[in-house]
């Protein structure tokens, strides 16, 4: 098998290192603008080859797909729809870590057409597309998923993710900035009663206090894929859920809440002293990249840490055998320290990353039974059961248990 991975970031380096493990895997292709990025890249692995690809260009990813059996999209979400129709063009499956933002304006709108169009467009011609594929969303759909198992009926279900891992150094985000704030301003969808609606950022509070953790979180409304994928899916995959959110929590929570409230989040010019100011870029030129070389994590660590911990957990509340329940399911992974001394990068690198993998993984080994185009919680519990035994092997490992409410 030939894999493609466009993009050689912290998700796209990861799956290239793994998919380079992989018996079935004859070559991996590694693409980007930055033939730097590609060339540090590709000395390390043993089946690599690496070009240099322009994501604008649709010709050009048509160009460096030739031949291959999957393309692995870790680009910006401006490309996707480059990537997608470069897919369709040289016939061959595709996955990514978030669905893009360039089919429609409305970016709920896309992803219907997604659904329906480009699923379409991939069943006739016999391929995969998978969407939202790495941890947040991708390996808390498959809780999501596997959750289900444990209900007859579905009436809520909260997707809950706590980023609890904060350095001594200003760092408010271990990914992306430009993702993460444009996130953090962006009006958050929720599923709520049957339909879904928008909300405003930071609302809907809820309180935690797992036993895993050291204090009392606040979580909130957060601009997220998981309430649309899983509320346009809620029917068939989810017990004819009626109400699904996002809950979020964190250092880049903490530091983003009072940014947004105070209009510097927006994207729109605002005059100040005489002067247009986008306030949205003032401050993202003021945050630090996201840490990716494993020396600047070594110093990270050097300096200390005010916390490694997190929470990602699916709570579902509903009947089983005619009393009401709700079904918790807990995922847990090594933290920061643990995987800098696995593989030498961050924990957000390692969940996204590795949970991206094993949807990679899933091609290789031929455990796709549809055709079309899919999100990553619209899994046979047969998948989900053979991505949880492979991330297990990688200490990601889910407990559920069920809470009897009557």
């Amino acid at each position: 098998m030939k894999i493609l991975i466009l993009g050689v970031g912290a998700q796209g380096s990861t799956v290239a290192r793994r998919m380079d493990e992989e018996e079935k895997v004859s070559q991996v292709i590694c693409a980007d603008y930055d033939p730097k990025a590609v060339n540090d890249l590709v000395k390390d692995l043993k089946k690599g080859k690496g070009l240099q690809v322009d994501a604008n260009d649709i010709e050009s990813i048509k160009m460096a797909a030739q031949g291959v059996d999957l393309i692995v999209n870790g680009l910006p979400l401006q490309f996707g729809k480059n990537v997608l129709e470069a897919a369709l063009a040289v016939k061959c499956n595709y996955q990514d870590f978030a669905a893009t933002e360039a089919i429609h304006e409305d970016w709920v709108e896309g992803i219907k057409i997604m659904y329906d169009i480009y699923g379409k467009r991939f069943k006739e011609i016999g391929k995969t597309a998978i969407i939202g594929t790495g941890s947040a969303p991708g390996l808390i759909c498959v809780a999501a998923r596997h959750t289900m198992r444990y209900l007859d009926t579905c009436e809520t279900i909260y997707n809950i993710v706590y980023e609890g891992v904060e350095a001594k150094r200003f760092l408010p985000f271990w990914w992306s900035p430009v993702t993460a704030l444009s996130d953090m301003a962006g009006l958050p969808s929720a599923y709520v009663n049957g339909e879904l609606i928008k909300v405003e950022p930071f609302s809907g509070p809820i309180f935690r206090k797992y036993d895993y953790l050291d204090k009392e979180i606040k979580l909130v409304e957060h601009d997220h894929d998981e309430p649309v994928h899983m509320g346009l899916n809620a029917k068939e995959y989810f017990k004819d859920a009626k109400n699904i959110y996002f809950k979020y929590a964190g250092a880049g929570v903490t530091f983003a809440e009072p940014l947004y409230k105070l209009g510097l989040l927006s994207k729109k010019p605002r005059i100040f002293e005489g002067n247009e100011i986008n306030t949205f870029n003032l401050v993202l030129e003021n945050i630090p990249p996201a840490p990716k070389y494993k020396e600047e994590i070594a110093e990270i660590l050097e300096e200390g840490l005010i916390s490694d911990t997190g929470a990602m957990v699916v709570e579902a509340y509903g009947t089983k055998d005619g009393k009401s329940v709700r079904v918790e399911t807990h995922v847990f992974a090594p933290g920061l320290v643990e995987s800098f001394e696995r593989a030498g990068i961050t924990s957000e690198m390692y969940l996204t990353g590795q949970g991206g993998a094993l949807f990679t993984k899933m091609f290789v080994e031929d455990k796709y039974t549809q055709t079309g185009l899919i999100s990553s919680d619209m899994l046979t519990f047969d998948q989900v059961d053979y991505y949880r035994a492979c991330a297990e092997k990688l200490d990601i490992t889910m407990e559920t248990k069920v809470v009897d409410l009557d």
